[in-house]
């Protein structure tokens, strides 16, 4: 399995997030859960985001696995 990240998304994905909940952010897109971890790194070098939501609303995740925020959404999907 290559050691390269996946664009599971060529923008954000727009997820509501609860205040103090952990989550695990996929940082190979290759996660059928996106994008969220469900495991599918196994076999990469790559490991899961671990964060918790400062607060409750809508956020927008990183999909393009590329983002010098993670795991929020920078712009980055606009230059690839």
């Amino acid at each position: 399995m290559s050691d390269e990240a996946v664009v599971a998304q060529t923008g954000p994905y727009t997820v509501e997030l609860q205040e103090g909940n952990d989550y695990w952010y996929c940082r190979c897109g290759r996660s059928n859960a996106q994008p969220f971890c469900d495991g599918s790194h196994k076999g990469t070098s790559f490991e899961p985001l671990k964060f918790t939501a400062d607060r409750t609303g809508s956020y927008n995740i990183c999909g393009c696995k590329a983002t010098d925020d993670e795991p929020f959404c920078d712009g980055t999907h606009n230059m690839l």
